[in-house]
């Protein structure tokens, strides 16, 4: 049996995807390897192969037209034959040490009687342009070493999300979640980690720094000029996330979890809006006011919340003067957090 499913979603991934690869490989052959290899048009899909042929009881390859990394993770948890199931990005990779904790609480896990929906562990940012690191725990907040469940997630801060970078899903619950992440389309993780949520039952967190989170590249998606660019599929991002759930039915089943995804959904409303006051163009001005008009008649109940209600929208003031403090103060805990 397969304890786990690495899915690596390769896209002209040649100059870095050997060292993800070779990050995975220690987890032996408890583990399966996908390499989705989507559409490149250089040798990622000759060196995917090349493992594929090297490393056979571990490495599979599916090779498909360009669909984006939603589609190449859509491709994994579809083939998938691991108990659990983890994305690994092909710029990141995985500690060593870390990986080896990870396999031992996976060899429990699949004894367990009740299974783990869900492992939590840290991740790392690594910033190779000043060669800095940034460390992403969850200590104080919840649980060390022992199953939980919702009731006992403490506040997590703005460096405490649960991230992609951070999860290992059960594979059966996952794929039971229904989610589905759209092709072409940039900012997806946010829906991987968020539509799953209310299928998770336990939880686990394993406080080790396991997934290293490259950042250093300008055609990162995560650069302030590309989420620019990009607006439009954050935009259609945080629609999916408000119609993924809802809130009110969750709130009255678990009040943490509901809690949880409201405050998770109003930092993705509040770093979409700030993005479009950034770029600060007519047409990104109206599509802010746009956006807020939508979740206002698609879901009430969650729009007067986060507007009037939630810490985290609570700054995003009016005016002119207004957008400016938003704006810098959004600049200013970018720059504590390091988050891109």
């Amino acid at each position: 049996m397969k304890l786990i499913t690495f899915t690596v979603p390769c896209y002209n991934s040649e100059a870095y995807m050997d060292k993800c690869i070779h990050s995975l490989l220690p987890a032996g052959n408890e583990a399966e390897i996908i390499l989705v290899d989507d559409g490149s048009t250089d040798s990622t899909g000759a060196i995917a192969d090349r493992y594929a042929a090297e490393y056979p009881d571990i490495v599979r390859v599916i090779h498909q037209e360009n669909g984006g990394h939603g589609e190449g993770v859509n491709q994994g948890i579809r083939n998938a034959v691991g108990l659990y199931f983890k994305v690994v990005d092909s710029d990141d990779w995985l500690d060593g040490e870390a990986l080896g904790k990870l396999m031992a609480l996976l060899r429990e896990a699949a004894g367990m009687e009740t299974p783990l929906d869900l492992i939590l562990c840290n991740y790392v940012y690594e910033h190779t342009m000043d060669n800095t690191q940034k460390f992403m725990r969850y200590r104080k907040v919840i649980p060390i070493g022992r199953v939980f469940g919702w009731d006992e997630l403490g506040k997590l801060n703005a460096g405490q999300f649960i991230t992609m970078h951070g999860v290992v899903y059960r594979t059966d619950m996952l794929r039971r979640s229904g989610v589905v992440l759209p092709k072409h389309t940039f900012y997806v993780d946010n829906i991987y980690v968020y539509v799953p949520l209310p299928a998770v039952k336990t939880l686990y967190y394993l406080d080790v720094d396991l997934y290293r989170y490259f950042i250093g590249r300008a055609d990162q998606s995560i650069t302030e000029e590309n989420m620019i660019k990009r607006i439009d599929q954050h935009i259609l991002v945080v629609k999916i996330l408000a119609d993924s759930h809802d809130l009110a039915a969750i709130k009255q089943k678990n009040k943490r979890l509901a809690q949880y995804l409201t405050h998770y959904l109003s930092i993705m409303m509040m770093i979409t809006t700030i993005f479009l006051w950034i770029s600060g163009t007519p047409e990104h001005m109206q599509k802010a006011k746009d956006l807020w008009a939508w979740l206002k008649a698609n879901h009430p109940a969650t729009y007067r919340h986060l507007r009037y209600w939630s810490a985290n929208l609570f700054f995003l003031l009016p005016g002119r003067g207004g957008r400016w403090f938003c704006v810098h103060l959004y600049r200013l805990l970018r720059s504590i957090f390091k988050f891109n």
